[in-house]
């Protein structure tokens, strides 16, 4: 086995692969360590959506595949850039393997003359994989320096084994009586389980990851967590709340907020959910500027924007006649119009935006009906537990203070993103690198 070289410096339709690398991320609904593992939340978005940008992020991969059984999972993903394989009972259930769902995927490419020539296998419960390492290790199936590269880490631990009462515990990679320095002893290498890159064709004759010559790619620790436990997915939002390498075009991917319309709560989003109250009982409320450029900046980019409010004080109306934006307003369930699920699927049918394809903001639990329906329900930073708990983005910023804005940068950002670049798989540039 030889190491990587550490360097360090959508169509909606199958049949629209026509390139010969693909990820798949096997994503099932069944999680018994940790309920709805694949769509728990790490640096404010889904797993499975964290798997999806990371293999959008690495310029060699050409297309994105999710093999679900679940339909939440597979909006989700859909939703993130990829495309979707139904993956059948029979191979979704706990003692299933993650190459059954691999093989299927295939099988399915292939009956829409897809079939790939390498295969990227990701697993969405390593939320930290860099495009980077993906790159470099599809570069070199590519080249033919090896037919299976997988994701690792060096390591120098010593390690045990339990040998029964009458011995205890045993080396397993040393001997007990010698105790050389870390630095007079060779590397071993811990299997992250966060990717595997294979040459399709071998991976469908072996039925096995691990086949011909294999090769390992070094990446760093933090890159190699696996979430297994609640411990594990702690960590993993610890690291990625405070993990300063977001300069590379995989933190543009998991920025970006795609969606073709956006509708905003108006109390705890456009303001801090306060107000001033004179001596007449006349209210007031304070608003962010930069709020308001943001809206300008969706408007501009032709993106619908409404303003949708239990608020009766006609401060909201004044609002939206400022930004110049539709608002609906007193939609509180007590009348034919329902609650903001309701009147929110009215409105998108009227200007013709899917729900999925739709951006909601909200901050309190009269935002939940609306939150539920839409593709992409996003909470402001200080929003109720409840709006958190079901929100696919929770935003820095808090309502009143710029939310607004740092949610349509976002959009924006999806609006400019650039498609794939076309150049041959693996061909890593400088400007690649210091990205």
């Amino acid at each position: 086995m030889d190491t990587g070289r550490p360097m360090r410096s959508e169509e909606d339709s199958l049949a629209s692969v026509t390139r010969s690398v693909v990820a798949i991320i096997p994503a099932r609904g069944g999680s018994k360590g940790i309920p709805g593992k694949n769509l728990r939340v790490v640096g404010g978005v889904p797993l499975v959506a964290r798997a999806v940008a990371a293999a959008r992020g690495a310029r060699g991969i050409d297309a994105v595949v999710v093999s679900t059984d679940d339909a939440e999972i597979g909006r989700v993903a859909r939703a993130a850039g990829a495309l979707i394989v139904e993956r059948p009972a029979g191979i979704a259930g706990d003692e299933a393997s993650s190459e059954s769902a691999l093989l299927h995927a295939l099988d399915m490419l292939e009956v829409d003359g897809s079939a790939p020539d390498v295969v990227v296998f990701i697993q969405s419960t390593s939320p930290l994989i860099d495009p980077l390492d993906l790159d470099e290790a599809v570069a070199r199936v590519v080249s033919g320096d090896a037919e299976v590269v997988f994701s690792a880490t060096a390591t120098h631990a010593f390690l045990w084994r339990d040998a029964g009462p009458a011995h205890g515990v045993v080396g397993v990679n040393h001997d007990r009586a010698s105790r050389p320095r870390r630095q007079d002893r060779a590397p071993e290498y811990r299997e992250t389980g966060a990717f595997y890159v294979m040459d399709a064709a071998g991976f469908r004759s072996a039925r096995h990851r691990f086949f011909g010559r294999v090769a390992v790619q070094l990446v760093p620790e933090r890159h190699g967590l696996d979430i297994d436990t609640a411990a594990d997915l702690e960590l993993a939002r610890a690291i990625a709340a405070i993990d300063e390498e977001s300069l590379d075009e995989a933190a543009v991917h998991m920025d970006a907020i795609d969606v073709d319309a956006v509708v905003t709560d108006f109390d705890g989003v456009h303001t801090d959910d306060s107000a001033f109250v004179d001596a007449d009982g006349h209210e007031s409320v304070r608003v962010s500027r930069a709020d308001g450029h943001g809206v300008r900046l969706l408007r501009e980019a032709g993106v619908p924007v409404m303003i949708l409010s239990a608020e009766r004080n006609d401060v909201v109306m004044a609002r939206g006649r400022k930004l110049q934006v539709e608002v609906v307003h007193g939609v509180d369930g007590d009348d034919a119009r329902g609650d903001k699920g309701d009147v929110l699927t009215a409105w998108s049918e009227r200007v013709g935006v899917p729900l999925e394809r739709v951006a909601y903001v909200g901050n309190d639990v009269g935002d939940l009906p609306a939150l539920r329906l839409v593709g992409w329900p996003i909470a402001v930073s200080d929003a109720h537990p409840s709006v958190r708990a079901v929100a696919r983005v929770v935003l820095a910023a808090r309502g009143g203070d710029g939310a607004v804005r740092e949610l349509a940068d976002r959009v924006i950002a999806a609006h400019r993103r650039p498609s794939l670049d076309p150049r041959p798989a693996g061909r890593l540039t400088e400007e690649r690198r210091s990205s």
